[in-house]
């Protein structure tokens, strides 16, 4: 399996290549030159546990670059810190079922990728004796998975870039109390979008790229995304089980579009998903593309649900890059105008290719409020962010739905409150850590300021 750029600049690479690369050295994001048909396998997929299902995925994905033996203790080893036997449960209420994917040891969906991946990195860089300096920007979620995923590990240092002010107390803290020597968060003054910008311009300059060893784990990384198109299938043979006469449709809160860009590739693998429904808030232009085709950049607003609060979402290109027929030409072409312009259109066609498969919906935050509190008197309490995709799989016309939960409610207490007038219960992963010290640098979001952060810090090493 080789690994291609939307934009069609860079040379094909291989999976351990597209690993510790991240982005494509021509700015786009790299993606498999196909991906592997499972329609026939169901059957025999369908009972394995979860590591087992993820290493089967995997497998065609790596291509004969790790040993299965290596693969399977990779795996392994990522989910022995999850607090489920299943990983990631699937919870049944009156109206939808609730995948929950917060089980691990930042209490948010993104662990269950970044966790493999912080493993992935250890091994590949042992094996080669190199060193890799990580850096991403996060809307909340994203940045204490990957710090946890990566701390204390031998041969790598990352730095974080989020948005000052603009995440919950919690999510924060996850981040900036992690004092290992390896880690660097960095408050910007400005937007997650801004933060994600100064990773890709850090990115584009491939000489300081090269100089300075970055890799990437935001949802750039393919990895990322390959890690979780396994619990689309998971939660799709347990749904089976309870409901087998019933359509598959999953309801996914959406800001960057790679969570739901991963259930669409587990449809394109011959998962049989009758529709995707995509939940936004306010910041919908997820909404806006798929409804009207037009993509265009408006301002951020900050709503309860931080972690969506996006205006450019990336992965969109690597559904593009499938929608446009693979033309990378058309690809640059679109990134120019939105780079330019701050938009660019679909053709009639195209958007209508597009709500084939996805169905979006606008939640916004009076209707995230109701959510939340209408399942707490029913005895179940849900974070802003899976409160989206409840609420949107609740105004769509499918009968029945599996409603992401992407992060622990206790991650955003403020919003539980303000809904509920309770205090959502507090894991012991989070016992006392709003008191705990702190480290964190605060720049604007001038690129300059933030290289010569990280030339400071790898100086001294």
């Amino acid at each position: 399996m080789k690994y291609i750029s939307t934009r069609g600049l860079s040379e094909p690479r291989s999976f351990k290549e597209a690993v510790i690369e991240g982005l494509a050295r021509d700015g786009g994001l790299l993606v498999p030159v196909s991906v592997p048909d499972f329609s026939s396998q169901l059957e025999r997929l369908k009972d394995l546990s979860y590591q087992d299902l993820a290493h089967q995925i995997f497998i065609p994905f790596v291509n004969g670059e790790l040993d299965e033996k290596t693969l399977k203790q990779l795996i392994n080893a990522s989910y022995q810190t999850f607090n489920h036997k299943n990983i990631t449960p699937l919870r049944f209420t009156e109206s939808v079922a609730i995948l929950e994917l917060f089980h691990g040891p930042t209490l948010a969906f993104k662990d269950i990728a970044l966790q493999f991946l912080g493993n992935l990195f250890e091994n590949l860089l042992s094996s080669s004796g190199a060193a890799l300096n990580i850096v991403g920007a996060t809307s909340g979620d994203t940045g204490s998975a990957a710090i946890h995923g990566v701390r204390g590990k031998k041969g790598i240092t990352i730095f974080m870039l989020h948005p000052k002010g603009k995440i919950s107390p919690i999510q924060e803290k996850q981040m900036t109390t992690v004092l290992d020597e390896n880690v660097v968060n960095i408050a910007i003054d400005g937007t997650f979008d801004d933060a994600q910008r100064i990773v890709k311009d850090l990115f584009n300059d491939l000489e300081y790229k090269d100089q300075h060893s970055l890799g990437a784990v935001n949802s750039i990384n393919w990895v990322r995304v390959m890690a979780q198109i396994v619990y689309y299938f998971y939660a799709a043979f347990r749904f089976r089980e309870h409901s087998p006469d019933l359509p598959l449709v999953f309801s996914v809160p959406t800001g960057n579009f790679g969570d739901i860009y991963a259930g669409y590739l587990a449809r394109k693998m011959g998962l049989p998903i009758e529709k995707l429904i995509l939940a936004t808030n306010e910041n919908d232009i997820l909404y806006r593309v798929i409804t009207t085709g037009q993509y265009k950049i408006q301002q951020v607003c900050s709503t309860i649900s931080p972690s969506m609060d996006i205006q450019i979402s990336s992965n969109f290109e690597r559904f593009l890059f499938d929608l446009v027929g693979n033309d990378a030409k058309e690809i640059r072409s679109m990134m120019g105008e939105l780079g330019s312009k701050g938009e660019f259109k679909l053709s009639p066609g195209q958007a209508d290719d597009a709500r084939k498969i996805f169905h979006p919906v606008r939640v916004n935050t009076e209707q995230t409020l109701a959510t939340i509190a209408k399942y707490h008197k029913n005895g179940y309490t849900i974070d802003p962010h899976t409160a989206v995709g409840v609420a949107a799989a609740e105004q769509s016309p499918f009968n029945s739905a599996i409603c992401l939960a992407t992060a622990h409610p206790a991650k955003f207490g403020d919003a539980v409150i303000k809904a509920t007038g309770e205090e959502p219960d507090m894991p012991a992963l989070l016992d006392g850590i709003l008191t705990k010290r702190s480290r964190c640098q605060v720049s604007s979001q001038d690129l300059i300021q933030i290289k010569g952060i990280i030339d400071e810090k790898l100086s001294t090493q």
